[in-house]
């Protein structure tokens, strides 16, 4: 791993203010433009998750690992701010899919993660876990590769939530499969996030449960990931949190 800043496409980003609703407005408008315009919504959220990891460990000089990094952009805002950054993607073509040149890319699976034991200083992974089976499985693989006193930053998009079936959604409150077969009969061809293939329910509640109970971290923070800072009370909510956190944010520290 070396330090990835360097010339790119990516460019930089003024950022609302931290905990704002000015801020949850301006990733709001973001999110209209996922498929026209990438570099711009995946750009403005790795520069808003690299202020947001920067709350609770330092980034410059850290080894990061991004489970699931895809697309070059988190690899660019977390170079810039100084990290020894790596991302790894089970998918060799999402990695490229910026045309974003990258170094520090690895090919693997986030239920097994091929680092060693104690290996990075910070483990992120954003809107992955509900792509996996076993997301407790997922979340202890990210604390295992860990050193003692780095952190683990966690976020996934709930599937209860309004967005929770991604591209087939709101027919996910009906079921995933019915959601998943319904897009395929109207538009020709089985959705990205397919249910029960790439895609999974992740609750939120579970989660929380393991991270309060896993023996080798503490649970730092817990909140809704888009929300301004004064509603973040609905991620202590069991069942709200479920509809309202939209994507839920977990962060533990290693203690062994």
């Amino acid at each position: 791993m070396h330090d990835s800043s360097s010339s790119s496409p990516v460019p930089a980003f003024v950022l609302a203010p931290e905990g704002s609703l000015a801020r949850s407005i301006q990733l709001f408008k973001a999110f209209r433009v996922e498929q026209t315009d990438p570099a711009f919504f995946y750009g403005l959220l790795a520069a808003d998750t690299v202020r947001e990891i920067s709350r609770f460990a330092p980034v410059a000089g850290a080894t990061i690992l991004d489970v699931g990094g895809g697309p070059g952009y988190f690899a660019e805002a977390f170079g810039r701010a100084g990290a020894r950054f790596a991302g790894l993607d089970a998918d060799a073509g999402e990695m490229t899919a910026a045309g974003i040149d990258g170094d520090n890319t690895i090919i693997g699976s986030g239920l097994d993660l091929p680092l060693a034991d104690s290996s990075v200083d910070i483990c992120y992974s954003s809107n992955v876990l509900e792509h996996v089976p076993d997301p407790q499985r997922m979340a202890e693989e990210m604390l295992r590769v860990t050193r003692p006193g780095g952190l683990v930053y966690l976020s996934w998009t709930t599937w209860f939530s309004p967005w929770g079936g991604h591209e087939t959604s709101p027919w996910h409150f009906l079921g995933g499969r019915f959601a998943a077969d319904r897009y395929a009969k109207r538009m020709g061809h089985r959705p990205k996030n397919d249910f029960g293939k790439t895609m999974y329910a992740a609750h939120a509640g579970p989660m929380v449960a393991w991270a309060r109970a896993v023996g080798d971290g503490v649970l730092v923070a817990s909140y809704p990931r888009y929300h301004p800072a004064w509603a973040h009370w609905v991620a202590r909510v069991p069942g709200l949190r479920e509809l309202a956190v939209w994507n839920m944010v977990l962060v533990l520290r290693k203690d062994r």
